[in-house]
């Protein structure tokens, strides 16, 4: 076997043509004319999101399928990935901070309707994660058909909480109903030494839950401190709808949980 050959010379495949460097920077295309100068922040800003919830997706998918499977250390491993992404996430909002809300009314207007609410790939997270809400491909019709196949098949498929469940099964516990639930939530948190992966995997989704709700939660004062109370680009309520998700849980039981131990 020949051994690799690094290093510059010779070589066919360049950084930037191995991350398309080239193809990637012709995606930031401003729409204000005359040009706003901030425009360019909020379009890298959103284009990055999409970027992480890709990765999210692959790391997130990766861990419940291997779930789903009966395993345990690997899931949680990409668990503690995703959990580094999305603090990144909530740590990226302080660059858009540094916009204006008169900087931003230079080029709002440009947005409408466009909007993150209307974020597949931010939706398919919530629906992998388990929250799963069918009213959504009602409610936007602005979806393409590979988006909305793509939300549908996540709808159906198993959710990260499938695949704890799976693990619990898999380790003797009943879970058909909450208080079985329950009870193995009790059984496993009382005894960490025999139980400690699947305690330590549910704190892996407990992690990843938090995270998510305090990436919602900066994002409504990231949004207020912008726009104030005015209605949001895509005709959502704004901060009000925003505010409104910040509650939200995808293990709902992981957290009643702890007003039972």
């Amino acid at each position: 076997m020949t051994a690799p050959n690094f290093g510059e010379q010779g070589g066919r495949l360049t950084y930037g043509s191995y991350l398309r460097v080239a193809e990637l920077l012709e995606q930031q295309v401003p729409e204000s004319d005359p040009a706003a100068h901030d425009e360019l922040l909020f379009i890298t800003i959103h284009q990055v999101y999409e970027l992480w919830f890709k990765l999210l997706l692959w790391e997130l998918t990766d861990a419940r399928d291997r779930m789903l499977a009966g395993e345990t250390y690997v899931p949680r491993v990409r668990l503690e990935r995703s959990r580094a992404i999305e603090r990144v996430l909530v740590g990226q909002v302080d660059v858009i901070d540094t916009m204006t809300p008169q900087d931003f009314l230079a080029f709002r207007n440009k947005l409408a309707p466009a909007s993150g609410f209307q974020s597949s790939q931010f939706r398919e997270i919530e629906f992998l994660s388990g929250l799963k809400d069918p009213s959504y491909l009602r409610r936007f019709r602005g979806l393409s058909e590979g988006e909305r196949s793509r939300l549908q098949q996540r709808l159906d498929e198993p959710s990260l909480w499938d695949g704890y469940l799976a693990v619990l099964v898999k380790a003797g516990f009943a879970v058909d109903t909450a208080e079985e639930r329950f009870d193995a939530y009790a059984a496993v948190a009382g005894d960490r030494e025999r139980h400690g992966q699947l305690w330590d995997l549910a704190e892996a989704l407990v992690d990843h839950d938090q995270a998510w709700s305090l990436w919602r939660a900066r994002h409504v004062l990231m949004a207020e401190r912008q726009i104030g109370t005015k209605p949001g680009t895509g005709g959502s309520a704004g901060g009000t709808y925003l505010r409104s998700r910040v509650e939200l849980r995808f293990y709902p039981e992981l957290w009643e949980m702890r007003s039972r131990l």
